[in-house]
């Protein structure tokens, strides 16, 4: 039995021709379709407007346990060493 392609519904928008040639230069510089392109897009746009709303849940102790980890001094350790001794991106010649 053939796979069925999953159904697929259509979006239409008004863009401005400008927009549209950035859009279709930006595809094509990934090898995408239009289409692809900006559903990839649109997709990472939703999901990150979804995640700044999430909301998580904890226990009072829990939450005061995450703010004294927050506010207790930091603890010397060898990996902060080392990245405080590494030259910001920026300041390498």
């Amino acid at each position: 039995m053939p796979a069925t392609a999953p159904k697929r519904d259509t979006l239409n928008i008004r863009i401005k021709p400008e927009e549209r040639e950035m859009i279709d230069r930006a595809a094509d510089a990934r090898g995408q379709t239009r289409t692809d392109f900006i559903l990839d897009a649109a997709r990472r746009a939703a999901e990150e407007a979804l995640l700044d709303r999430t909301v998580f849940t904890v226990s009072d102790a829990a939450y005061a346990a995450f703010l004294a980890r927050l506010d207790a001094p930091v603890e010397p350790n060898e990996a902060l060493r080392r990245t405080l001794r590494t030259a910001a991106p920026w300041d390498r010649g």
